[in-house]
């Protein structure tokens, strides 16, 4: 499937997340492109890499930053644009085939599927978290600038 067509089936999920989890009507286009890019991107480089924990990262460090932008310019949570976004990176097929590995009594397929899915998700977490905190780490750097130096006197 092409990428193109990827971007549109990732914006219309976006959006239909963005809608379930209520979303201001205002702020839903924000968040689907969140989440296509997101999506596109993961596609993109898993087709490449074949590293679905790389590919999961970089998509959600990708996330977190769109979330970040589009936060500060319509003055809106960051988790108004992340938490729709990242719903399309949910190993969610993972965790459907470990348990139906574990099912099935196959302990080592369940075993290999359940560690592969951990770590996208732990990826997909850093992503995020890293994005989060040096965003927080800017702020504070710009707010202990403006401070005014103590003169002597």
């Amino acid at each position: 499937m092409s990428l193109y067509l990827h971007f549109i089936y990732s914006f219309l999920a976006t959006m239909g997340f963005c809608i379930f989890f209520n979303v201001p009507k205002k702020d839903i286009l924000y968040g689907s492109i969140t989440g296509s890019i997101g999506w596109t991107l993961y596609t993109y480089l898993n087709g490449i890499t074949n590293s679905a924990s790389l590919s999961s990262f970089i998509g959600a460090t990708v996330i977190g930053l769109l979330g970040e932008i589009f936060a500060r310019t319509n003055k809106k949570p960051v988790t108004v644009f992340i938490i729709p976004g990242i719903v399309p990176l949910v190993p969610g097929y993972g965790m459907y085939l470990t348990m139906l590995d574990i099912i099935n009594n196959d302990f080592y397929s369940a075993a290999k599927t359940g560690s592969d899915t951990i770590f996208v998700a732990g990826s997909i977490a850093i992503g995020v978290v890293l994005v989060s905190s040096t965003s927080k780490l800017f702020k504070k750097i710009r707010l202990i600038s403006k401070i005014p130096l103590l003169k002597n006197k």
